[in-house]
């Protein structure tokens, strides 16, 4: 069986508790097998997490472990509203 040594999955967090995330997790890019559900500790994520929450998986070398990078939330930033 051949390991992957180096890849980045995205995911996104379909359900949470307490304790674990239920998230979807695709390749990059998109395989035909499609996405894979998995179980995870909240500990594990280095941001607030809620449904929806988009992450990705990172292993750029074949000595590193895979690391969980949290997208930025984008929230309304440089738009304003002017009246006349």
């Amino acid at each position: 069986m051949n390991m992957l040594t180096t890849f980045i999955l995205v995911g996104m967090i379909d359900s949470y508790d307490t304790h674990f995330a239920t998230v979807e997790l695709n390749t990059t890019p998109a395989s035909n097998g499609g996405p894979a559900t998995a179980v995870m500790p909240i500990a594990a994520f280095p941001c607030d997490i809620y449904e929806g929450k988009v992450f990705y998986v990172v292993k750029l070398h074949e000595d590193m472990e895979a690391t969980i990078v949290c997208q930025r939330d984008v929230k309304d930033e440089g738009i304003r509203e002017t009246t006349d």
